[in-house]
């Protein structure tokens, strides 16, 4: 076919291509009747396609079936805390060490139960599983018969079924955690089998120590050529290109800075095609911007109270020579209450709240790549420049004029 109606059939089939790949990068799981069930339907229709891209460009397995999609991404770095499971409610809070071994008890517990189960007798089984003598040792210790205990466990089971792992068939988590009632799932076993990522079981590895063992359930098989190892670091740039907020070069070994200056037009074009995203390239790092600023768990500036007092905080780390400790932060903060705090919330104006308002930008600006924390303070990185404010400019009568911002580095929304 050939003509004006092909070119309207190519561009929507593009278009939808570009739409499904966006919603697994967002989503990595989709299932049939989940909140995202029209993406679901648009990534099974493209699974072909998208599965031949993800495996070529950046080393992760698409599988698909009537249930689920699942994207079984490999982060391009392994250090990066800053993106936490969180649980599913206003607060949103993240996930804290004990709700994690949680979450994988339940997930255990899970793969050897029935097709269905009750939230007291999964409990049970939790409990069991936390008795291993090795947990133990490690100072991990559940009876659930605390209320805190119970919550977290409510928190796990709530994340899976929004994930889509279970189906709530009768009862409510808040009845269980007052110990007045109990809750009944169905539990999906095609979904719960396709959420494990790792390239290795953990069962099959030796290594002690938590980084060591987070390698090894990555690692790729042997890199003998030099074929094989391009392509690892070709995944790698392409890995922290679509899910870290900005590539900072000083961040890359000299053989991967010296394949990126080689390669960057044509990794950034291949993720430009897939996803919309647009690179923005600068001479410490790159960025891929999302124009519809949708592919994004972290968003820089925001409305309210705490995303004045971040972007704030954000303008004096730019304007800082070296690092900034916590109590010079929390001491700005003061300053600015005196300043702003007629827009500000009654509770961020109460004293002593300094901290904790300091740690809540931190975390923002952490998480973008904007700084990092050290042992000797918060080090602002370059791309924080874009925050800087300048110095006023007093123009002509009449005329408004506006302080100048600095924008060395354009920085992208975290995917």
């Amino acid at each position: 076919m050939t003509g004006p109606l092909a070119e309207v059939l190519d561009g929507q089939h593009e278009a939808d291509l570009q739409r499904a790949a966006r919603a697994l990068l967002k989503e990595p799981l989709l299932t049939a009747d989940g909140p995202h069930a029209d993406a679901f339907r648009l990534v099974r229709r493209h699974s072909a396609e998208l599965r031949e891209w993800f495996e070529r460009n950046v080393g992760w397995t698409l599988r698909t079936d009537a249930d689920a999609a699942r994207l079984r991404k490999t982060p391009g770095t392994l250090t990066d805390a800053t993106h936490p499971a969180r649980e599913v409610g206003r607060a949103a809070l993240p996930f804290t060490r004990r709700r994690y071994v949680l979450l994988c008890l339940t997930l255990a517990a899970l793969e050897r139960g029935e097709s269905q189960v009750a939230l007291g007798r999964l409990a049970e089984q939790v409990v069991l599983a936390a008795a291993d003598p090795e947990l133990v040792a490690a100072g991990i210790t559940f009876t659930l018969e605390r209320r805190d205990e119970r919550i977290d466990l409510a928190a796990v089971v709530r994340l899976l079924l929004r994930l889509g792992v279970l189906r709530r068939v009768a009862g409510d988590e808040d009845a269980y955690v007052s110990g007045s009632g109990d809750v009944l799932y169905d539990v999906r076993r095609r979904v719960l089998a396709g959420m494990p990522a790792a390239r290795r079981g953990p069962s099959l590895i030796e290594s002690q120590g938590f980084e060591e063992r987070l390698v090894e359930m990555t690692a790729q098989t042997s890199l003998d050529s030099d074929e094989l190892r391009f392509r690892a670091i070709r995944w790698k740039l392409t890995r922290r290109l679509l899910d870290d907020p900005v590539l900072h070069y000083d961040d890359l070994t000299d053989e991967e800075l010296a394949y990126l200056t080689r390669q960057r037009g044509f990794i950034t074009a291949r993720i430009g095609e897939l996803t919309g995203l647009v690179a923005e390239v600068r001479a410490e790092g790159i960025a891929m911007v999302d124009p519809h600023d949708e592919l994004t768990d972290v968003r820089m500036p925001e409305q309210g109270t705490h995303g004045h007092i971040t972007l704030l905080l954000a303008g004096h780390l730019a304007r800082a020579d070296g690092p900034v400790t916590a109590a010079e932060l929390a001491s700005r903060v003061r300053e600015l209450a005196a300043e702003h705090g007629g827009f500000w919330s009654k509770s961020a104006r109460e004293p002593g709240t300094e901290p904790e308002l300091v740690e809540q930008a931190l975390e923002k600006i952490v998480a973008l790549g904007l700084a990092e924390r050290t042992e000797h303070g918060v080090v602002p990185r370059p791309a924080l420049a874009r925050y800087a404010v300048g110095e006023v400019v007093v123009g002509e009568p009449g005329r408004a004029h506006h302080p100048a911002v600095a924008t060395d580095l354009i920085v992208k929304d975290e995917k």
